[in-house]
């Protein structure tokens, strides 16, 4: 089969088009035939080992992923495709079905087939999505809900989502929405009227308005792109406000320093906590018609690397999705 693979860690140039063996799966997994992936934050913080976040978090990235080269050759984790093969003993997925899902730390997406635990975070997708469309379903929703679940969301609360037009970002207005609350989002120009025709209630153009300086207050503040620091957004929570990172060694100190007091609080799961239940929520919310993930950029599988250094812009609204 055809796959992205890379052998040392660094830009996106190391990845190359390679034929390798199909993956063999166990008796507790299904072979998936991918027909779209994406390339998300993740995949390329881990090609270049999180080389950008610092030396601290670069090595604690190796410490997972491998130390001295990466411990999985084919990066990916969102999919969307066929059921190719079954255990004997599998019951919830036959041969031919459309499945969607994500894989993790396994990864292992970026490739023509993919092997997936039954037990694991697969689904058969929603009812009327391509291939493409079901693809991004799940990480940046994933990671949004993973932050989300822990704020107690429900009407007359308030949340601002900085980063609002990324995939977690785009993913975490609708999911806050669905759950009732009052959604304030803070992106750039171009963003402004995609968020909110999203459900944003309120919207703020970064670069016009600092919103730590507006005299606002949020019951919950998630920072959907790892670029602010619970010091910088302390004076625009509630007194007893949530703050939501998805990035940085500093939050992560501030999460276990603040976790027991009754004011403001830094929460942030490590490891998270992402279950097969949890994709089968976002699979009713689709179908619901109270979350559909956003798609900025389609290529082919063969123009990862293009993909790749877009993803690193840091300017992609939602996901960009790979055709296998």
């Amino acid at each position: 089969m055809r796959a992205v693979v890379y052998d040392r860690y660094g830009p996106p140039e190391v990845l190359r088009i390679e034929n390798i063996e199909r993956p063999v799966p166990a008796e507790d997994e299904v072979l998936v035939k991918v027909h779209a992936t994406t390339v998300n934050r993740f995949d390329t913080a881990t090609r270049e080992a999180n080389r950008r976040s610092g030396l601290a978090i670069s090595l604690m990235s190796r410490l997972v992923s491998g130390l001295r080269r990466p411990r999985h050759r084919i990066l990916g984790t969102e999919f969307a495709g066929e059921v190719e093969a079954v255990a004997a003993a599998t019951s919830e997925f036959s041969v031919g079905d459309r499945v969607f899902g994500t894989s993790g730390l396994r990864f292992g997406a970026h490739a023509e087939y993919i092997s997936m635990p039954v037990r694991g975070r697969i689904a058969h997708m929603p009812t009327g999505m391509s291939f493409e469309e079901a693809a991004p379903i799940c990480d940046g929703a994933l990671n949004a809900l993973t932050c989300l679940k822990q704020a107690d969301l429900h009407p007359g609360r308030t949340i601002l989502i900085y980063g609002a037009s990324g995939a977690i970002g785009t993913a975490g207005v609708q999911l806050a929405k669905s759950f009732g609350a009052e959604v304030t989002a803070v992106c750039n120009a171009k963003s402004l009227e995609l968020v909110r025709s999203i459900g944003a209630d309120r919207v703020i153009d970064y670069t016009q308005e600092d919103f730590t300086k507006n005299g606002q207050r949020y019951d919950v503040i998630l920072d959907a792109v790892g670029k602010l620091s619970f010091r910088r957004c302390r004076g625009s929570l509630a007194p007893s406000g949530i703050f939501l990172p998805t990035d940085g060694l500093g939050n992560l100190i501030w999460a276990l320093t603040t976790r027991r007091s009754k004011g403001k609080r830094v929460l942030f799961q490590i490891p998270p906590r992402q279950t097969k239940q949890d994709v089968l929520f976002l699979k009713a919310l689709i179908e619901a018609g109270k979350y559909r993930p956003v798609i900025d950029r389609r290529y082919r599988l063969e123009d990862v690397i293009e993909a790749t250094r877009y993803v690193e812009t840091e300017q992609k609204v939602g996901n960009v999705v790979l055709t296998v």
